[in-house]
C-alpha cells in the first residue's frame, strides 16, 4: 500500500495502527519503521498527504493555511463565550499529514526546564535525538545531528529586528543570545526557526516518515490519508485491537450508491493515538473512555469510566496589535499576501523571501515588582504563589511578525509590523466533548478563555499590551498605530492612536486613565484568540487527579493503548509548543521501541 487515499488500499491487519499522521505521529511511525522494517505500521491520517506542497515546503506561505477556505487545517468552533463578548472562538489545528507542523508559524521556541520538571518524568528535554542546530550553543543544549534543522532560514529581516531590540533595551529588556536554552528568560532574542539553511518548513511528515516511505526498505510502513478513524475497538479484557473507519467526506464524494460501512482494521500489538488536543478527547470518547455522564447523554457504552478526557483544555492566549511602518517592500511578507507579489513568480526565481516566516523576533517576559503591584492584591498573590519561585517562569510571551496579520483587503497597500502577545500558563480552563456517537455530530467545545477567577489572565495581556505598545513607539521604523487593530480609546486620550510621517522623539510612557484601562480590557475580549497551542485535554497524571495516562503514556483501565500528542501535558509550557510536540513523539518511540524489545538495525533517519 505505502501511501493511499482509499481505505479499500488499507491492510486489514498490522502490528500497531498510529491514530493521526500529525506531529508525533509521525515520528513515531518514522521512529518504529527503522527501528524493525519487519514491524507492520499503519498511519491513519484524516487530512490529505502534503509531500511537496508548495504552501507547505516554502515559509513564506504559512498564512495561507489559516485561511476559511484551507483544507490544511481543522477549524473548531467553540462554544459561544460571554466573557468574549458572545464570540465563538475558532481553533485551528493540523489537518494535513504533518499536523500542526505542515502548517504552524514555525517557530522555535523551547519550553523552561521547570516547565518539564514538573512533568515528573524522566528525559522530557532530550532534544539532542531531533534536533540539527545551525547556531552558537555555549551552553551545549541543542541537537546538532537530528532531523530537523533550526536555521535562520534563506532571510531576515535585519534593520527591523536591530530596531525593535534596541527600543526593548529602552524599555528595560535585554537582548538575550538564547533564550530556548531551556533556562534563560526575561528578555528579547533573534530566534532561529523551524525552517532548514536552504529555506524549508522541517515538518515532521517530510523529515521522519517520507523519506522512510520512499527508501525502498521499509514495505511494512504503511499511511492511509483522508481518513476518518470513527472509534478504537476493544476485546472483553479491553485491550485496543483495531479501529473502525471511514473516509472523510470533506475529500471523498459520499453519496447514496458511494457510501462506505465503516470498515475495521485489527491491531496485533497496539493502537497509539495522536489526534492532537482537540482530536483525541472525541475519538477516546466515542470509544467509550471518559466521564460515563458525557457518554451517556451522547449514546455511547462506557467501556472504562475515565472523567479526565477532554477535560482542562487549555491554550496560550493571544491578541495580535498592527503598526504602519516605513519599512521597505522586501522587509515585510506584505507584498505576498497581498497579491502584489506574485508567489509563483517567486518560486520560479527561488527568491529568498519564500525561506522567512517573517518572524525575527521572540520574548519571555516578566513584569518588575512595581507593575506587580500595580496590577492589584489578587494578581500579586497568584504571581507570589505561581512565578516568583520559578524565576525562569515567564508571565507572557511576545513575538515580532512583518506584515499585517489579517485580511490584506482592509488596510491601505503598505508594509506593517504586528506584535503578538501570548499568555505563557493561562489560568483559564475549557473542555473538549462529543455530543454523538459519530464522527459528524457537533462538537462541546469550550475554550474556556478568560474564565479564571479574578480576570488574572485579563490583566496579565492589559499589561502586555501597554508594554509591546511602548516598545513599537520607541523603534526608527514605528509610523502609528493601525487603529482598527487598537482598543478604542477616546480621541482626547493620551492613549489615543495616532499617524505619523517619522519616528517619535523624546518618548515618554503613555498614562492610561481608568477608561482607557476599560476599554483595552474591552478590546481583549472582543479579540483574545488561540495561538494555535491546545493541550492538556487527556493528560499524563494519576488517574485520580483526572489523568488519562501513565508515565509510559498508557491509557488508564485499557491495554496496548497509547496517547502520542499535545493532549498528555499536565501542565502548560512557556514557549510555543511544536517542540513539546516533537519530544512527545521521540519519547513515545523510544517507550514502544523499549517495550516491544524491538532490535535497532542501525539505521538513521
Amino acid at each position: 500500500m505505502s501511501l493511499s487515499s482509499n481505505l479499500t488500499d488499507a491492510p486489514r491487519e498490522v502490528d500497531i495502527i498510529i491514530v493521526g499522521g500529525g506531529t508525533a505521529g509521525c515520528i513515531v511511525a518514522g521512529r518504529l519503521a527503522v527501528a524493525d522494517p519487519t514491524l507492520s505500521i499503519l498511519v491513519i491520517e484524516q487530512g490529505q498527504d502534503n509531500y511537496n506542497v508548495p504552501t507547505i515546503t516554502n515559509p513564506a506561505l504559512f498564512l495561507t493555511h489559516l485561511q476559511p477556505t484551507s483544507k490544511t487545517a481543522l477549524f473548531y468552533k467553540g462554544n459561544k463565550a460571554a466573557q468574549l463578548a458572545g464570540r465563538e472562538a475558532i481553533v485551528p489545528s493540523g489537518g494535513t499529514l504533518g499536523g500542526g507542523s505542515s502548517i504552524n508559524f514555525m517557530m522555535y521556541t523551547r519550553a523552561q526546564r521547570s516547565d518539564y520538571d514538573s512533568w515528573n518524568t524522566p528525559s522530557c528535554t532530550d532534544f539532542a535525538k531531533l534536533e540539527t542546530y545551525h547556531g552558537e550553543d555555549p551552553d551545549n543544549v541543542h541537537g546538532h545531528d537530528g532531523p530537523i534543522h533550526v536555521s535562520d532560514g534563506t532571510f531576515r529581516s535585519v534593520n527591523s529586528e536591530s530596531d525593535f531590540i534596541n527600543a526593548a533595551s529602552d524599555v528595560g529588556w535585554p537582548e538575550i543570545p538564547d533564550l530556548q536554552n531551556l533556562k534563560s528568560n526575561n528578555g528579547f532574542q533573534r530566534w532561529k526557526r523551524f525552517v532548514s539553511p536552504d529555506g524549508r518548513r522541517q515538518d515532521t511528515a517530510h523529515k521522519y516518515l517520507h523519506p522512510v516511505l520512499r527508501d525502498g526498505k521499509h514495505p511494512n510502513l504503511h499511511v492511509l490519508v483522508e481518513s476518518l478513524v470513527a472509534r478504537i475497538l476493544f476485546d472483553d479484557n479491553k485491550k485496543a485491537i483495531g479501529v473502525e473507519c471511514i473516509p472523510n467526506p470533506d475529500f471523498q464524494a459520499v453519496t447514496a450508491l458511494t457510501k462506505q460501512p465503516k470498515q475495521t482494521i485489527k491491531a496485533r500489538k497496539m493502537v497509539v493515538v495522536s489526534s492532537g488536543a482537540c482530536g483525541t478527547p472525541p475519538i477516546l470518547e466515542r470509544s467509550g473512555l471518559g466521564d460515563p455522564s458525557i457518554l451517556r447523554r451522547a449514546g455511547v457504552p462506557v467501556v472504562v469510566d475515565l472523567p479526565g478526557v477532554g477535560r482542562d483544555y487549555q491554550d496560550h492566549n493571544l491578541v495580535l496589535y498592527p503598526y504602519r511602518t516605513n519599512l521597505q517592500a522586501h522587509e515585510t511578507i506584505d507584498g505576498i499576501l497581498s497579491g502584489r507579489a506574485d508567489a509563483a513568480t517567486l518560486m520560479e526565481k527561488k527568491d529568498k523571501i519564500l525561506g522567512w516566516n517573517s518572524i525575527d523576533i521572540s520574548a519571555k517576559l516578566r513584569p518588575t515588582d512595581s507593575e506587580v503591584e500595580a496590577l492589584g492584591p489578587e494578581f500579586k498573590a497568584a504571581w507570589d504563589q505561581d512565578f516568583k519561585p520559578v524565576p525562569d517562569r515567564p508571565l507572557m510571551l511576545m513575538g515580532l511578525v512583518s506584515c499585517f496579520l489579517g485580511d490584506p483587503a482592509t488596510v491601505p497597500p503598505g508594509q506593517y509590523i504586528t506584535t503578538g502577545n501570548y499568555t505563557g500558563y493561562p489560568y483559564s480552563r475549557g473542555h473538549m466533548h462529543i455530543t454523538g456517537p459519530e464522527c459528524a455530530d457537533p462538537l462541546d467545545f469550550d475554550v474556556g478563555f478568560l474564565t479564571d477567577q479574578h480576570d488574572i489572565d485579563l490583566k496579565k495581556q492589559v499589561w502586555a499590551y501597554k508594554k509591546q505598545r511602548e516598545i513599537m513607539r520607541r523603534t526608527k521604523m514605528y509610523r502609528g498605530e493601525l487603529s482598527l487593530g487598537h482598543p478604542r480609546f477616546s480621541s482626547e486620550s493620551p492613549a489615543a492612536c495616532i499617524e505619523t510621517e517619522s519616528a517619535l522623539s523624546e518618548v515618554k510612557d503613555i498614562e492610561y486613565s481608568a477608561e482607557d484601562d476599560n476599554s483595552i480590557e474591552q478590546w481583549i475580549r472582543e479579540n483574545l484568540n488561540t495561538t494555535w497551542h491546545s493541550l492538556g485535554t487527556a493528560k499524563m497524571a494519576p488517574r485520580a487527579d483526572y489523568g488519562v495516562v501513565d508515565a509510559s503514556l498508557n491509557v488508564y483501565g485499557t491495554r496496548g493503548l497509547k496517547i502520542a500528542d499535545l493532549s498528555i501535558p499536565p501542565v502548560n509550557v512557556g514557549a510555543n509548543t511544536n517542540s513539546t510536540a516533537l519530544v512527545i513523539g521521540e519519547k513515545a518511540a523510544d517507550i514502544i521501541i523499549r517495550e516491544l524489545d524491538l532490535a535497532t538495525q542501525g539505521a538513521k533517519l
